[in-house]
């Protein structure tokens, strides 16, 4: 029989689709459809026509277009995802729709207005590894358009793509206003380094995802602990919640050797927690296994976790590092469940700037806290969460007993730091509230030091180290301090923090446009973050950009509509009187009443 003859085309391959859309859809099924189609008509399918190229078809979440030249479709995607960022720039982090794009070139078929073929499949791939809001290249389609484009690509090297035979070489897309340390690779450090990816909750009932974080939260805090070890804090691991991931390429994003992935299955008073650990040069598994037992036995099996992933990466750590990794939070149960309720409200950030949270939450995160303690006078831990509430309440101007509130911060913080003189999260929580709202700089620093001399790993007192240098005065000092933490934490809700103690850590050096860059690149992900917008309204207005600080200074009064330079220094830290002049009068150069 004679082969029917099928047209086939050389064409650049474009596939687009929303990060997280079962997430979003499960969240806002018919608000999220609306938003999708919305973007789709106004500008993806002009911006597609634009750039001459053509909708082969819709997919769900995204679609599937061809374009005649590589050149245009990267353009096509440079410009749709420069729309998305400004169609964002007023949408809550949690709400946005984020595209993720690929683009291969090569030989297709296509029959009945579909396309198909090895090209297509390749295509499909690479926007399934790309960043959210990001855009990804096989090495094919990055030859056409070397030199060609106003941007620059970071190589990411060969990928082993899902259902493709051979490994693809990957480029993602830099617009050259970026720093290429904001996307390069990072690279692991010279001790064995490890990032433990959010447990699959396979217990059946969402509500039980708390413990499952919980699980993870306390196999990472365990494993930080040693010294030897180089660990990724929760915060940079948990952006891969909820995604397909490819363990090459979290250990270039994460700067890691090693991935531990698992689920977690509770069901009635029985626990079962997998374990795999992966090398993320060679993708190979080192090691897996399976952990049973009561619910009372929990502790024991996050020991046997954290103690079976040692002995695969680092078998010549010292006994005395294993037992003191082995530390309890509680022997209560009751309290141990009810602290990881609280840290799934997530205020284990508080001292950043993240967006916008609600006075109902941290209510009930304090709530949750004091029923810990009630539990388990001993537990110091919630102590410092219970601290670091009221850390919250004053840095969005949520206090209204001033006098009483600061009181009870003091007395939880120097309780965490009393009790837990061997727990890192105590000690640097505390530590932190007495510097922010007590203003007891010494103390508080010497806590969190206290902290990261035990846990040299532990992101959030490496953040907090940082501000408490800003307020004694060290800017320098201050920043060296953020890097640490940066590179604990690279990426997450957890840097927008870094990044506005760094901008602010810049304006007291006096280097404004540096603090103004900064800013700016927080709220490009985060808009109503208060910090960010504090600190880009003080900057540019030292600056001289006094449209810019005015603009900030508008977004901020919609967020606190009673800020007024005369309560200004009620959400601030203990700056120096001569710091804190300079912080009020940049902040009346921009427009503050």
């Amino acid at each position: 029989m004679a082969r029917e003859h099928l047209m086939r085309r050389l064409v650049a391959v474009f596939a687009a689709d929303v990060a997280g859309y079962g997430r979003l859809t499960g969240a806002d099924e018919e608000g999220t459809h609306v938003r999708l189609r919305q973007h789709l008509q106004e500008l993806f399918t002009p911006n597609i026509a634009a750039h001459f190229g053509s909708v082969v078809k819709n997919t769900g979440d995204g679609l599937l277009a061809e374009f005649d030249s590589v050149v245009d479709a990267v353009r096509c995607a440079v410009d749709i995802q420069r729309g998305m960022t400004e169609r964002n720039a007023t949408v809550s982090p949690d709400d946005r729709i984020e595209f993720r794009i690929g683009i291969n070139v090569g030989d297709i078929i296509k029959d009945g207005g579909d396309i198909f073929g090895d090209a297509v499949n390749v295509a499909v791939r690479l926007e399934a590894i790309a960043e959210p809001g990001g855009i990804c290249l096989s090495d094919d389609a990055h030859r056409y358009v070397l030199d060609k484009l106003d941007i620059a690509f970071d190589d990411g090297g060969e990928q082993r793509l899902k259902n493709i035979e051979r490994p693809v070489r990957v480029f993602t897309v830099r617009e050259r206003g970026i720093a290429a340390s904001e996307r390069s690779w990072l690279v692991p450090p010279d001790k064995p380094s490890i990032a433990v990816l959010p447990f699959e909750n396979m217990s059946g009932d969402p509500e039980q995802e708390y413990f499952a974080d919980g699980m993870v939260e306390e196999i990472t805090t365990a494993l930080s602990r040693f010294k030897t070890l180089f660990v990724i804090a929760r915060n940079s691991s948990f952006t891969y919640k909820g995604r397909a991931v490819d363990v090459k390429q979290v250990g270039r994003e994460l700067g890691v050797r090693y991935v531990l992935e698992g689920s977690v299955r509770k069901a009635a008073s029985r626990v079962r927690i997998t374990g795999e650990l992966v090398d993320t040069a060679t993708g190979a598994q080192l090691w897996a296994d399976r952990f049973e037992g009561g619910l009372d036995d929990i502790f024991d099996l996050q020991d046997k976790v954290t103690q079976s992933v040692v002995g695969a990466i680092a078998p010549e750590l010292q006994q005395a590092e294993i037992e003191r990794a082995r530390r309890k939070l509680t022997e209560s149960l009751d309290a141990y469940d009810l602290f990881l309720r609280g840290m799934a409200r997530e205020v284990s950030n508080l001292a950043g700037g993240l967006e916008q949270p609600t006075s109902e939450g941290a209510s009930e995160a304090l709530k949750l806290f004091y029923g810990v303690i009630k539990l388990d006078p001993g537990f110091a831990s919630a102590y410092g969460m219970a601290a670091l509430c009221y850390a919250q309440r004053k840095a969005f101007g949520w206090i209204s007993d001033r006098e009483q509130e600061v009181a009870e911060a003091e007395r939880l913080a120097r309780k965490a730091i009393q009790v837990g003189k061997d727990d890192a999260v105590a000690l640097a929580t505390g530590g932190y509230v007495l510097a922010f709202v007590v203003h007891d700089l010494e103390s508080g620093a010497a806590a969190v030091e206290r902290a990261l001399m035990l846990n040299p790993n532990f992101a959030a007192a490496w953040l907090f180290l940082g501000w408490i240098k800003v307020w004694q005065g060290e800017p320098d000092v201050a920043i060296e301090r953020l890097e640490r933490a940066v590179r604990l934490s690279p990426l997450g809700r957890g840097i927008a923090g870094m990044q506005a103690a760094v901008a602010t850590a810049h304006f007291f050096a006096g280097r404004h446009d540096d603090a103004s860059a900064w800013a700016g690149k927080l709220l490009r992900e985060y808009p109503a973050s208060h910090p960010g917008l504090r600190i880009a309204a003080a900057s540019n207005a030292a600056a001289g950009r006094t449209l810019e600080a005015m603009k900030a200074v508008a977004r901020l009064r919609q967020l606190d509509p009673a800020l007024r330079v005369s309560n200004f220094g009620n959400v601030l830290g203990p700056y120096s009187p001569q710091a804190r002049s300079k912080y009020e009068e940049a902040m009346r150069q921009a427009g503050l009443e």
